[in-house]
């Protein structure tokens, strides 16, 4: 591989004598991971990014990113499937994002909590691009944006329970932070389960406005529509399954989704903050043909910057236009994230970017599941253009206890490692994804695809 990768003959220094990947040297990081313990709980910023979501010993310590490669603080650069958990759909440092950005500050301003022209321009693109959006409003995060799109949706219904689906994450609201990664012996039956917290400090009698369900089971979502469908405001859900691991929707179920909650008045609302802008223009929406009634974006939208939305039918969003539901945020639309994100949404609406974007994917994609299974492997890859993950598994997997009762994990943390030590990062936890990004070239491909051989052979002679 061309990727320059340190190795040592001896066993890198680390935490606690433990390598991150045998062979590989990343004692820097180890080190700096030891001196940020000291004043930042954890070491990190973002669970994601702890000891506890599998970078153990320590995570890596980047130096700098650029197009599809990451370089950390030993050298050691990677193909890049990270990509910063989605928001870097454009690689790392795109020019006309970054030039749009320094422009902006520089002539301009950053935030002057007053409007600027700049955020109907981008409230325009985001409409003409996304078939259910008829009006939107910006914000910072998909946290945000959830937390907003819910509210109305309980002012738009004045009603108070939400259905959310068991494995899926939107954001770590009060509210919606439960049944994420639940142990399923504690969390009821398959078919009915109860609302389990993410962790302590999440109030008592939350749960008492939600309704859990299993993800890809239709008659589950009928059986809670028809018990309590006049108490329901909204069904929450990503369109693809995109926070244990990737997880396509059984076919028809979303259009089921769909027909059930505009039979009672219940608002569908998409959380695209994967999905949106990476699976298409229009997102995973226009791609599936499901038109929700709310949506919320956020890691394809900026290009690297941190912006979201929320938006979706007239009718609901005219509670937000009369001051009836606050949407407030001092950084709300700030100048930076606005500048980034017209960019941004410029580059992907470029003819034939999604075209080649989905080849480039769809090599990946389809060549890692070759090579698993050319070595005899139990395992598939599964996803929708840049979007997809490794399953090491022998049964199908179409909701969070599928993957919790048949994913190796151990298996994928041996493969994480292999891959890792040859220059290819994705993220540690199996639940997690591999991103495409439009800087990917077909030599990253190539580099990678080698790179898998290498690693399923080993792991086949372990099986």
């Amino acid at each position: 591989m061309n990727a320059s990768i340190k190795t040592t003959t001896e066993a890198a220094p680390s935490v606690g004598g433990a390598q991150l990947a045998p062979g590989l040297d990343t004692s820097r990081s180890a080190e700096l991971f030891e001196i940020a313990c000291r004043s930042i709980p954890g070491g990190v910023n973002s669970t994601a990014r702890a000891t506890w979501s599998g970078w153990t010993p320590y995570p890596l310590f980047v130096e700098s990113g650029e197009g599809s490669r990451l370089t950390d603080v030993d050298g050691n650069e990677y193909i890049d499937y990270l990509l910063g958990l989605g928001p870097m759909l454009l690689g790392h440092r795109p020019m006309r994002v970054t030039q749009a950005v320094v422009d902006f500050i520089q002539q301009r301003g950053t935030v002057f909590a007053l409007p600027t022209a700049d955020e109907a321009k981008l409230a325009d693109k985001i409409i003409a691009a996304v078939p259910s959006v008829e009006q939107v409003r910006l914000c910072n995060t998909g946290t945000e944006a959830v937390l907003y799109a819910t509210r109305l949706a309980r002012a738009f219904t004045k009603r108070p329970k939400l259905i959310r689906f068991e494995g899926m994450y939107h954001g770590f609201s009060d509210q919606v932070y439960w049944s994420k990664h639940p142990d399923i012996a504690k969390a009821g039956p398959d078919s009915r389960p109860v609302p389990v917290p993410q962790g302590p400090g999440l109030p008592h009698g939350l749960d008492e406005n939600l309704i859990i369900l299993p993800w890809n089971d239709a008659d589950a979502l009928e059986d809670a529509i028809t018990r309590e469908g006049e108490r329901i405001a909204a069904v929450i859900t990503e369109p693809v399954m995109c926070n244990t691991g990737c997880i396509l929707p059984k076919p028809g179920y979303l259009e089921a989704m769909r027909e059930l909650t505009a039979r009672r008045g219940i608002v569908l609302l998409f959380d695209e903050v994967i999905t949106g802008f990476r699976l298409g223009l229009g997102g995973a929406q226009a791609r599936l043909g499901v038109k929700p009634d709310l949506s919320v974006f956020a890691k394809g939208l900026g290009g690297g910057f941190p912006v979201a939305a929320c938006g979706g039918r007239a009718d609901i969003m005219a509670l937000v236009a009369n001051g009836t539901v606050s949407m407030a945020g001092t950084y709300a639309a700030n100048g930076i994230a606005i500048a980034a994100a017209n960019a941004a949404l410029d580059v992907l609406a470029t003819p034939g970017v999604f075209a080649q974007l989905d080849a480039i994917s769809d090599e990946l994609r389809l060549g890692l599941d070759r090579v698993l299974r050319d070595a005899g492997l139990p395992a598939c890859v599964v996803g929708v253009g840049p979007l997809m993950q490794v399953w090491f598994a022998r049964e199908e997997i179409h909701n969070y206890r599928d993957a919790e009762r048949h994913a190796d994990q151990g298996m994928f943390r041996r493969w994480w490692q292999g891959m890792l030590a040859r220059g290819v990062l994705f993220h540690p936890g199996a639940y997690e994804n591999l991103f495409v990004s439009t800087a990917h070239t077909q030599d990253d491909i190539a580099q990678t695809l080698e790179a898998a051989k290498d690693v399923a052979a080993e792991l086949a002679r372990g099986v």
